[in-house]
């Protein structure tokens, strides 16, 4: 096989296990050899994520007080609003939620990773590839995943397990194997400093989140069907699902922090002394 290959995958997953070591698969799956290629979700830049169907709990949603209205439709847009009567939220983490959605109510900008030149983490990644591609280039020994708002990369080591202690990142430590046609990824070691999902749901350094990366539609399509777990955060751990569809676009570097005096407060790292 050839040592490179580029591509994309797509959908979830099994066990709520780490991830053990796998032999190497002589023929992984071949998910498009276009180095060109990337994948956009279908809900544009409403990257929410769908219940995965046949699994339960389902991801938090918006609460119907507050509808979620974007930009473009020539009424006032909103922020993402939380529905804090999910019953898989734990306490502590509805009470951080209804402070945050209470600023917000009177008149804060809800702020995200994205926004504020942050990494997304995990599972907030899958959120991104509204308008901008996800993509992907895949190796023997290792699978890059690309956004490319900000450059930002998860890296996911193939047929090797965790680590004994992974120290708590960004992107944590992913592991991946293939099952057939479907690419799974195990991640754990996150921070705590991300969120995950578009109604800002904080979480823990245990989260641990389970993906399964599948084509649809003849190569027009690919999904992820993934579970999140942290039993600091929810009672059980809960299912989504983010669809994809396929587009041909040369890959475009889009600086994050550029201009950012203007507009409203993200929180933008900003350099006090020049690095040169």
């Amino acid at each position: 096989m050839s040592l490179i290959r580029r591509t994309v995958l797509g959908i979830v997953l099994a066990a709520i296990t780490t991830a053990p070591a796998l032999p190497q698969q002589d023929s992984p799956p071949d998910f498009g050899p276009d180095a060109a290629t990337g994948w956009v979700g279908f809900n544009g830049a409403g990257p929410f994520f769908e219940p995965a169907p046949g699994h339960q709990p389902a991801p938090v949603v918006s609460d119907p007080a507050h509808p979620f209205v974007p930009n473009g439709t020539g009424n006032q847009p909103s922020f993402r609003i939380a529905d804090l009567t999910n019953p898989n939220l734990k306490p502590e983490v509805k009470a951080r939620m209804k402070q945050d959605i209470n600023e917000v109510l009177a008149g804060k900008v809800a702020f995200t990773p994205g926004s504020s030149c942050m990494p997304s983490g995990v599972p907030m990644f899958m959120g991104q590839g509204g308008p901008n591609p996800v993509r992907f280039i895949q190796t023997p020994k290792e699978i890059w995943m690309i956004i490319e708002s900000d450059q930002q990369v998860r890296r996911v080591y193939m047929n090797v397990p965790h680590s004994a202690n992974p120290k708590p990142s960004w992107y944590g430590e992913s592991v991946g194997h293939y099952e057939g046609d479907t690419l799974v990824v195990d991640t754990i070691g996150l921070n705590d400093r991300t969120i995950a999902d578009v109604y800002r749901t904080p979480h823990s350094e245990q989260l641990h989140v389970i993906e399964r990366w599948r084509m649809t539609g003849d190569g027009k399509g690919m999904e992820v069907v993934f579970s999140v777990e942290d039993p600091e955060s929810w009672y059980q751990p809960w299912w989504g699902m983010r669809r994809y569809r396929r587009v041909e676009a040369g890959h475009d570097e889009i600086i994050c922090a550029e201009n950012n005096r203007n507009l409203f407060d993200y929180h933008i790292p900003e350099a006090q002394t020049a690095d040169f």
